[in-house]
């Protein structure tokens, strides 16, 4: 049985939307990830991961020192100009190692649109990401590296490309390796080029884009098949950076707003996903 079509009987399922091509995905716990191709430090993490709260989580990394990363290995067909909106949740905590100044704690988490699947990019600062071409990087930074890594201050996020931190930022006030959940939202419309990203400490989403940036996404990824997922890294400072939930739209379809992605209920919903699977191609 393809591990795609195992998730339709748990918690994570894939289901069409809207249009006939349309691909969302729907993860509300992490007990299997057999769907998922786990790269660097996150390969030697057990599987399934349970944090203190008793929720499977897909945890990045757990020490010092570590690069890693998840992606879902099938690729997703992002046919319309690369448009996809997504919305997930995450928690970093038992932070470990030295200080910077608002604290212990590092480095993060990146969620990641790319072209190869089988890598982690840089420990410490690169979050995981570092080193990874023809790729989106949008960053929950928990480090302050200084200008090298475009990093304003130790509590950050950005929109960043070509697996270098080199885009926009905005900074947050709240510590996001508080050990609570934190809700990010990232759309890209295709059609505008422009990528929004929205975080908030519960599940409403805000109505205002905490960050944006303009970029040709099918360009800076040279192909409209591409693999999704998270990296993260640590150095010497480090914790536990944890994937809660997750959600995701192959089209600009803006989740928590008026384009609400439906949770599965029942396995009636098998025979759309089987359709749905079809505008997945793996690569090997």
């Amino acid at each position: 049985m393809h591990p795609t079509i195992r998730h339709l009987a748990g918690l994570a399922s894939l289901l069409v939307m809207g249009s006939a091509h349309a691909v969302a995905i729907s993860y509300t716990d992490f007990s299997d990830l057999s769907a998922f191709q786990q790269n660097g430090s996150t390969a030697a993490i057990a599987d399934p991961t349970v944090d203190n709260l008793g929720r499977s989580v897909l945890r990045l990394t757990n020490s010092t020192s570590q690069s890693g990363s998840a992606f879902l290995t099938n690729t997703i067909s992002l046919a319309n100009n690369a448009s996809f909106s997504t919305a997930f949740s995450f928690r970093i905590s038992n932070p470990l190692g030295i200080s910077d100044a608002d604290g212990q704690g590092a480095d993060g988490i990146v969620f990641v649109v790319q072209t190869v699947s089988n890598t982690a990019g840089g420990v410490g600062g690169g979050i995981g990401y570092t080193g990874i071409g023809n790729s989106l990087g949008v960053e929950f930074d928990t480090w302050m590296n200084g200008s090298g890594f475009n990093d304003p201050d130790g509590n950050h996020v950005g929109i960043n490309l070509g697996g270098a931190f080199n885009g926009p930022t905005a900074s947050v006030a709240t510590r996001m390796n508080d050990g609570d959940d934190w809700y990010a939202w990232v759309d890209y419309n295709g059609a505008t080029n422009v990528i929004e990203l929205r975080l908030a400490m519960d599940a409403v989403r805000p109505s205002d884009a905490l960050v944006s940036r303009t970029a040709d996404l099918a360009a800076v990824l040279g192909t409209t098949d591409a693999y999704i997922g998270f990296t993260s890294g640590t150095g010497a400072a480090g914790g536990y950076h944890d994937i809660v939930s997750w959600q995701f739209v192959d089209d600009f379809q803006p989740i928590g707003g008026n384009n609400n992605v439906p949770e599965p209920a029942t396995l009636a919903l098998l025979g759309l996903g089987i359709v749905g699977i079809a505008s997945m191609r793996k690569r090997g």
